[in-house]
């Protein structure tokens, strides 16, 4: 059964960093990729950044690219999320995914309930 079990969220001020973890079952490695997502106050859930399984090559929604970094760790079965330059917009739940595709916009998740993720708040 699909797990996924997201941390390192917290309070940081703009222009801060945070790097999140998402601790994966085995499983998630049958699936094309693992994928980042946010939900802000109000609003949609919205693809952030994505990481192929079998290649590593990655996905970044515009609205993040050249602030956010994702990475895996084969060994811990974790992919990570750098989150450099963090501005308010950034504030959300953060959640990860099994996806079949690296293009979040369109790619369908795995599982298709969100688990808890873990709160980013970006605020002076």
């Amino acid at each position: 059964q699909l797990q996924f079990v997201e941390s390192g969220g917290g309070l940081v001020q703009p222009g801060g960093s945070l790097r999140l973890s998402c601790a994966h079952s085995m499983d998630s490695l049958d699936y094309y990729a693992i994928g980042w997502f946010r939900q802000a106050p109000g609003k949609e859930h919205e693809g952030v950044s994505a990481i192929a399984i079998g290649d590593s090559s990655t996905y970044y929604a515009d609205s993040v690219k050249g602030r956010f970094t994702i990475s895996r760790d084969n060994a811990k079965n974790t992919v990570y999320l750098q989150m450099d330059s963090l501005n308010p917009e950034d504030t959300a739940i953060y959640y990860c995914a099994s996806t079949d595709s690296l293009y979040l916009p369109l790619a369908k998740r795995f599982p298709e309930v969100w688990g808890q993720g873990t709160p980013v708040t970006v605020s002076s």
